[in-house]
């Protein structure tokens, strides 16, 4: 015993010392990144990494009560270790990256903390506050630096995450008529929600200052901030607009959701319009009036919510009585349980995304071109591909309240036939329509040709990037949420990048290896998804359909 409190304590220390360390040089990366690393202070670095994933992992197969601090720490010790690797074998590819990287590292590991902060309150631990404390600091830290770097893509991604954690709760609740609690969920999300908006719209717009170090024409960052000042500004409305909108979801209404953003985009090219080219007495505004129109169609989105609710007496009753004084940590920490584990596993997908396509830069300008335009088509695609993935999370919600176990199979498998031969048509037309659709971005030959190829190794991952978002969308709607992030984690940080490089630049495959390594990523995670689906669902089949044995498993 007393030589694993040793041992807990050597692994506090190192980490401790090796974080310190290793954030001091994302520090200087992030703000000097003009500065040379000599080969010695890669090193350096590496070793450190090194030393924290030895120590987390230390601290991961403790047995005693600090275990609990150590939970998640065997996979954030995986991914130490292979940013040392890295660091060793492929510091030309590495170094370049090494913020978004230790950007990435360092948010993953807040959320974790925060899940463990969570825990250890249940449990009565008195050391829950300092560990609340070191997640929020370190979380703020790893959003200051990579909102530096794409605030417009994965920033707001992990707030809108842990939002979408309130769909699958008051789905349950909706199917048992459990009005109460359903109110008290929608005023406590309401309230946290927004607040969590205003901390990453004030994160977002801190970084702006840090947008002329990225390597970028200065006369282009003079262009893009007064566009991104407005910008940052939505944040809390978005998330208002999230709240109401997945709150709605899981009572089965997604009717309203679609008119408020259909209206909320006409009124966005309208204000453009108005803003950009100073129409009806207003000044010309250029870039930034495209930020104000945005800005104010923002706003407009969760005020046409907030009408809808009081307009609608069935509605209405869930803001009766609704004050900040009100405020509840209880529904807080359900919103959190459920929100942050969905939260990682969007970062993660979205994070294996921008990391392809940072190596798609390494090639050239014109790669970089095809790469957007393969992106953005697949992107489409995956439009309908959310919406039932969003589907099914209501249903299987729907049919988890009720503890209807038979129809929540027949629900599950009907949302996998429907992506499917949705998947299948799209993959269908990416490879007949290669040569076409290109045409209509560009007309340089290069860019299309690069592109057409793109969209073959695209078809590839149709079918099991659908089956994973609907499997996703399985698991939101039961609850079993905590395990799509380490899946998410394998698939995307531990095959599909790895191989995208393997397949890329180690065999030469060049673009469409980059592309190759999703078909294995998506194909990974459809494969353990489904795997923990039929478990879960024969769980709640041989308990009598009891919840709580899927909760936390």
């Amino acid at each position: 015993m007393k030589q694993n409190d040793n041992l807990v304590k050597l692994a506090k220390i190192t980490n401790t010392a090796a974080s310190f360390l290793i954030f001091l040089a994302g520090l200087m990366l992030i703000f000097l990144p003009s500065t040379e690393v000599t080969s010695l202070q890669r090193t350096v670095l590496a070793v450190l990494f090194l030393l924290t994933g030895a120590a987390k992992m230390i601290g991961y197969y403790s047995n005693d009560l600090y275990r609990l601090a150590f939970q998640f720490d065997f996979a954030i010790g995986i991914l130490c270790a292979l940013l040392a690797g890295l660091l060793a074998f492929l510091p030309q590819r590495v170094l370049p990256t090494l913020p978004v990287l230790l950007s990435v590292y360092v948010i993953l590991d807040a959320l974790l903390k925060l899940q463990i902060a969570m825990d250890a309150r249940r449990f009565g631990m008195e050391s829950w506050i300092a560990i609340l404390c070191s997640s929020l600091l370190l979380g703020l830290g790893g959003l200051f630096a990579l909102s530096a770097l794409y605030s417009s893509f994965l920033t707001p991604s992990v707030a809108i995450g842990i939002a979408l954690g309130m769909t699958p709760l008051v789905g349950e609740l909706y199917a048992q008529g459990d009005r109460e609690k359903s109110s008290g969920l929608l005023q406590n999300g309401i309230l946290f929600y927004g607040l969590l908006g205003v901390a990453m719209a004030a994160v977002q717009y801190a970084v702006i200052p840090l947008m002329y170090h990225l390597g970028q024409p200065a006369e282009v960052v003079d262009m893009a901030i007064p566009y991104y000042r407005m910008l940052v500004w939505s944040m809390p409305f978005i998330m208002l607009f999230f709240t109401f909108k997945q709150f709605l979801e899981g009572v089965g209404n997604t009717k309203v959701e679609m008119f408020v953003t259909i209206a909320a985009n006409l009124a966005n090219i309208g204000f453009n319009w108005v803003f950009i080219y100073g129409r009806y007495g207003f000044p010309e505004m250029g870039a930034e009036g495209a930020g104000l129109g945005t800005l104010m169609s923002r706003i407009i989105a969760p005020m046409l919510m907030i009408g809808y609710f009081y307009s609608r007496s069935k509605y209405r009753v869930y803001l009766e009585g609704f004050s900040p004084r009100n405020y509840s940590w209880a529904s807080v920490r359900q919103l959190l349980h459920m929100g942050l584990p969905i939260s990682m596993q969007m970062f993660l997908e979205a994070s294996a995304f921008v990391g392809t396509g940072i190596m798609m830069g390494w090639f050239n300008k014109e790669t970089m071109s095809a790469n957007q335009i393969a992106t953005t088509i697949g992107n489409c695609a995956f439009m309908i591909v959310m919406s039932i993935g969003a589907a099914t999370t209501i249903r299987v919600s729907h049919c988890y309240g009720a503890r209807d176990i038979g129809q929540l199979s027949l629900a599950a498998k009907a949302s996998y036939h429907l992506v499917l031969a949705w998947n299948a048509l799209a993959a269908l037309v990416f490879i007949t329509m290669r040569n076409v659709i290109p045409t209509f971005f560009t007309t340089n030959a290069e860019v299309i040709a690069i592109a057409s190829n793109l969209m073959v190794f695209a078809a590839l991952y149709q079918l099991s990037d659908g089956i994973q978002n609907v499997s996703v969308g399985i698991l939101r709607g039961i609850q079993d949420v905590k395990i799509i992030m380490p899946i998410a984690f394998v698939s995307y940080w531990l095959l599909n990048l790895p191989a995208g490089y393997l397949f890329g630049f180690t065999m030469g495959m060049g673009p469409s290896g980059l592309f190759l390594g999703f078909s294995f990523g998506l194909s990974a995670a459809a494969v353990m998804m489904i795997v923990r689906i039929r478990r879960s669902i024969s769980r709640l089949h041989a308990n009598g359909n009891s919840q709580s044995t899927i909760r936390n498993s």
